[in-house]
């Protein structure tokens, strides 16, 4: 069977209400674009009447395929389930929430072409609630400036792929907002464009607060593969010579109140900061140089399997 032009993976969680008017629009700018395609829905284990609603379409529509998780696995986990089964030239990815305006899709593709591997939405007239969109602009904020990925929105669902570029990733936990960054350091190109972004009409907002604490810890883990993978030394190490550079120092002058003024210091919550400073610091820097040492015998491996081959 050949393969078709353009996947659309749609992931969904408790949509009942958009999914069937999505469904229809998307359907109409496709079938006008006069390119083969899929669609793929991969539901993230709903509760409501959304997986029998996308059933009932399938009836109809034949090029809508269903990927179904039995209980709630998180955006990532859904994503990748999408990308493992897009066989399209081009991926694209949208929320169903109807927020995404297939509209957009032939733009996407146009800026796609030739240019980059990855485009990614820009919501720049979002229509969100002030505690989404203020703590959304100082996160992107921080990514840009860590990352070096200069997106205004790099968390927007609304995106488009080589199929190459979804191949190469390996998504979990929250990663799914970080995959721009991800793949740009896999040496693909990254842009974006500016896109509609709608009013939510139906339902509400799977995610709260804890969405964005938790995206804070994700970023380290990022910085982490993208910066330190292959020398974690360098990301354990500074913190931890700081810290047993300031646990010495403050042992030191412990050490020269006792013996040179013969002050008592066993009663000073100093020493223990101290001596915390200096365990944690060791620790810091050998755990490093284990992850070195992991990371050339994996390396080593690595290299002897492929000369095996």
């Amino acid at each position: 069977m050949k393969n078709p032009y353009l996947s659309v993976v749609i992931p969904f969680y408790n949509e009942q209400g958009s999914l069937e008017k999505l469904t229809r629009e998307l359907f109409a700018v496709l079938k006008k674009m006069n390119k083969s395609f899929e669609i793929i829905f991969v539901d993230d284990g709903s509760t409501d009447r959304s997986l029998e609603i996308v059933k009932n379409l399938n009836k109809e529509i034949k090029e809508i395929e269903i990927l179904h998780f039995s209980r709630n696995q998180g955006k990532s986990s859904v994503l990748q389930a999408g990308f493992d089964r897009a066989r399209g030239e081009y991926v694209v990815t949208m929320d169903a929430d109807l927020q995404d305006d297939p509209k957009e899709i032939p733009n996407l593709l146009k800026a796609l072409v030739n240019k980059y591997d990855l485009i990614s939405g820009w919501k720049k007239d979002r229509h969100d609630p002030w505690h989404k969109t203020i703590p959304s602009f100082f996160f992107n904020g921080m990514i840009r400036r860590f990352s070096g990925v200069g997106l205004h929105d790099i968390n927007c669902g609304l995106k488009i792929y080589k199929n190459e570029v979804v191949k190469s990733l390996s998504i979990y936990g929250e990663l799914y907002r970080f995959i721009p960054v991800l793949a740009a350091h896999k040496g693909f190109k990254v842009g974006e464009i500016v896109v509609k972004h709608r009013p939510r009409q139906f339902g509400q907002s799977k995610y709260g607060i804890s969405r964005f604490l938790r995206g804070f810890l994700d970023l380290l883990t990022v910085i982490f593969l993208t910066k330190f993978l292959k020398r974690p030394l360098h990301f354990f190490g500074p913190l931890g010579i700081l810290m047993l550079v300031a646990g010495i120092a403050i042992l030191g002058y412990l050490t020269y109140l006792h013996f040179a003024l013969s002050q008592s210091i066993g009663d000073r919550p100093l020493l223990i900061f101290g001596m915390i400073f200096v365990i944690a610091g060791l620790q810091l820097i050998f755990t490093g140089l284990l992850a070195e040492l992991v990371t050339y015998y994996a390396q080593t491996a690595n290299k002897l399997n492929q000369e095996d081959k």
